[in-house]
């Protein structure tokens, strides 16, 4: 069957076929690209604006197809979903101490913050806002700062939680972009029994990335039909590096597990800090954990992060964000050193990733001023959430939101 491409929409820019999408095809588009993309130029696209000097190391005019993605109906749960602008923010007290996380506190924690934010009565109630039992729910964490993932008390919380709203443990899978990172990190079917962990980037049968084809196993887990996000910047990758990018080229696939298995994402970032951005949390955790080939992005600059958000896979699924931040990383990044962790005993709860990804910056913005790494805001670290803004999937006005914290 033919690809579709954003020719279906527009007209324009055939993406490759799957057929093409082998190994040694990845060479064959680094070395010389693909005859399918010369049409590129005529791209009905995004072309930013020239960025200021103040964004100019985070933007970039380089051409998208945000625009044609923007024109595809939103639906009642699109982001900034339910309750755009309402962020609870809840004060854990002692969950997360030396080290280690206690599951009851947590999960009390949690439920506290999901009736402030809903208004229901019961935890129960609550999650029914967001799911129902029919719905196939994916928990997105991140594994990847193996000293700071995705804890792993919260995550049982979450599945403690839909279970009693009546979503069977056989539609609740744990999941993110490299299944090897998840069981490093520890997020295996021994410790949680009963859902199943995925990743999109995977080993086969014989324990290689490569069949016997030369062909990836991952290829199977992305979806090549979906609308996919093109940028007018190739990347190329030695087929060493494929296996944790799927593919190289102008394309950046969504994984299936994405676009056909789940019905709802719950995305539970871990809170760090990134730079240029200020942060890694709910929007980039949800983006770069979704998608292929994305070191190129990067380039893209940090429009990447809203514009990836803004597809119909993520923008219509992604119905709640839960943010991680009992033991929090100041500094460092996913390379987190022991020294810049500490136990901040805070969950950010909301449906609108702007107006939370905005919060937890101001927050993380105190913490590093008051030990030393900063000395004032820093604007650059938010233009990710403007861009996010003007694409309409949360609020980035800080005098809009209405920030609810309690101490559980």
């Amino acid at each position: 069957m033919k690809t579709p491409g954003i020719n279906e929409m527009s007209g324009e820019t055939e993406r490759p076929r799957s057929e093409e999408m082998t190994r040694r095809a990845f060479v064959g588009w680094a070395a010389g690209g693909l005859a399918a993309l010369t049409a590129v130029g005529r791209l009905q696209g995004r072309t930013n604006a020239r960025p200021s000097l103040s964004q100019a190391t985070l933007t970039s005019d380089i051409r998208t197809n945000v625009n044609e993605i923007l024109k595809i109906p939103r639906t009642p749960a699109s982001m900034p979903g339910k309750f755009p602008g309402r962020i609870v923010k809840v004060l854990s007290g002692d969950a997360a101490s030396g080290g280690k996380i206690n599951g009851r506190r947590t999960r009390a924690c949690l439920e506290q913050g999901l009736t402030r934010l809903t208004g229901r009565t019961t935890a129960r109630e609550a999650w029914r806002e967001f799911v129902s039992p029919v719905d196939i729910v994916g928990i997105k964490v991140n594994p990847i700062a193996r000293l700071l993932p995705t804890s792993f008390a919260l995550t049982q919380a979450v599945i403690d939680g839909l279970s009693e709203a009546g979503v069977p443990a056989a539609n609740i899978a744990v999941w993110d972009r490299r299944l090897t990172q998840l069981e490093e990190a520890g997020f295996t079917a021994a410790r949680f029994p009963g859902v199943a962990i995925l990743g999109t980037e995977i080993k086969g049968p014989n324990g290689e990335f490569y069949d016997g084809k030369g062909e990836l196993w991952s290829l199977g887990n992305i979806d090549q039909e979906a609308p996919a996000y093109f940028a007018d910047i190739d990347a190329s990758h030695d087929p060493d590096n494929l296996p944790y990018m799927v593919n190289g080229g102008k394309w950046s696939y969504f994984s299936r597990l994405v676009t056909r298995r789940f019905t709802k994402i719950i995305n539970l970032p871990v809170l760090k800090t990134c730079q240029p951005v200020g942060i890694s949390f709910a929007m980039k955790n949800l983006a770069y954990g979704s998608l292929t080939n994305t070191s190129r992005l990067h380039r893209v600059g940090v429009n990447a992060i809203g514009e990836a958000c803004a597809f119909p896979c993520l923008r219509d699924k992604a119905v709640l964000h839960i943010g991680d931040a009992l033991p929090a990383c100041y500094y460092g990044g996913v390379g987190t050193n022991p020294k810049h962790t500490w136990d901040a005993n805070v969950l950010f709860l909301g449906t609108d990733p702007v107006a939370l990804d905005l919060i937890a910056l101001d927050y993380i913005t105190g913490i590093r001023i008051s030990r030393g790494v900063q000395q004032m805001e820093d604007r650059q670290s938010r233009v990710y959430l403007d861009i996010a803004a003007g694409l309409g999937l949360g609020i980035a006005d800080r005098a809009k939101i209405d920030l609810q914290e309690i101490a559980a």
